[in-house]
């Protein structure tokens, strides 16, 4: 079974307490529909849909949840899924950036200098060069990476990124593709 077919499944709230319920230790259709807050017609309905699929074994009144079956499915799922975009053309800077950077946002600034300096040469390219950036519109570019914009604007002025004169900033470092 694969994973699509398992979302869909529990797409469905009355299966989805179902599931619940026997991941929960339920093992009788009474036992679901009590601790499922469900009738027991509805209960019945929802494990003869999940028996078909593969994920309940149903032996009259007693069921049991194939919990083995998500592991499979969510094991085939991830040996199938393309590889990720490298964010960098060099391995070691793609791994700490990998290892930062979730969804396209800052889930924390990197504690060691040498790490952090790789994840701020990667925010700056959201600064064109030549351009002067009021402290307002730098602080929106940075909330989109991370919610701390002071930290990261102070971090990319004391690395020499970014350069700032009376509350305007402007690039001043990093690699230009040409």
């Amino acid at each position: 079974m694969d994973a699509g077919t398992i979302v869909g499944l529990l797409a469905d709230p009355v299966r989805l307490r179902v599931v619940a319920a026997l991941a929960l230790g339920a093992t009788t259709i009474s036992d679901v529909a009590e601790a499922a807050d469900l009738s027991l017609k509805d209960v019945a309905l929802a494990a003869r849909r999940l028996a078909r699929a593969g994920l309940v074994h149903r032996d009259g009144h007693t069921l049991l949840l194939h919990t083995e079956r998500f592991g499979e499915a969510a094991r085939a799922a991830a040996a199938s899924a393309p590889a990720p975009e490298p964010l960098s053309e060099d391995p070691g800077q793609d791994a700490v950036l990998r290892a930062f950077l979730r969804d396209g946002r800052l889930v924390s600034v990197p504690a060691q200098r040498a790490k952090r300096l790789v994840v701020l040469e990667h925010l700056v390219h959201v600064f064109e060069p030549g351009v002067r950036y009021p402290e307002r519109e730098v602080n929106a570019l940075l909330a989109a990476w991370h919610p701390d914009v002071a930290a990261l604007r102070r971090y990319l002025v004391d690395e020499g990124l970014l350069s700032r004169d009376a509350g305007v900033y402007w690039r001043s470092g990093g690699y230009v593709a040409v």
